[in-house]
């Protein structure tokens, strides 16, 4: 009986050492992979806009398309702060060339992909700020195993996300 009890338990301990930590281990290397290709994404994508100063479909179409490669679907966020320079409110604290101070609005992702469905592009000029992020939105293997082997829960966490931001330097001025 006691020889039964042990050879259940080293099988056990093989099955854990065989097959669960190395197939955790290689999950959460798959999320690092994800992790990587998604901040890179981002990046290209605002810096290419900010470079070119408009977001054009094609360009969110390569965003979203790498996006996908990595296999997780993503909840993208953009946003663009317009630079509206108010030149009709004096201020002592300005320059001789400047008289009023710089106000930033902001427009957001829907309003962007509006424009980006109907005109293709939306136009920024220079002194826009622009800001992408892009965060998964489902559960990766890596967090399923960690909830279970760990006993942990990932409500509402996000494991693969990205943030990158830019000021416009070429674009319209009107």
């Amino acid at each position: 009986m006691g020889d039964t009890l042990m050879t259940v338990v080293a099988i056990f301990l093989a099955v854990v050492l065989m097959f669960i930590f190395p197939m955790l281990s290689v999950s959460e290397r798959t999320d690092d992979i994800s992790q990587l290709a998604v901040e890179t994404a981002v990046t290209d994508f605002v810096d290419t806009s900010r470079s070119i100063g408009k977001i054009t479909m094609a360009n969110y179409d390569k965003l979203v398309g790498a996006l996908n490669a990595t296999g997780n679907s993503y909840d993208v966020e953009m946003e663009v702060q317009v630079l509206d320079e108010n030149i009709g409110k004096k201020s002592a604290w300005t320059n001789k060339q400047v008289v009023g101070e710089n106000v930033y609005y902001s427009v957001y992702t829907s309003q962007i992909l509006s424009e980006l469905q109907g005109a293709g592009y939306w136009q920024m000029k220079e002194g826009d700020k622009i800001t992408c992020t892009a965060k998964n939105n489902n559960t990766t293997i890596s967090q399923t195993l960690r909830s279970v082997f760990y006993s942990t829960s990932s409500n509402g966490a996000y494991q693969v996300n990205a943030t990158h931001s830019g000021i416009v330097t070429s674009g319209r001025n009107d």
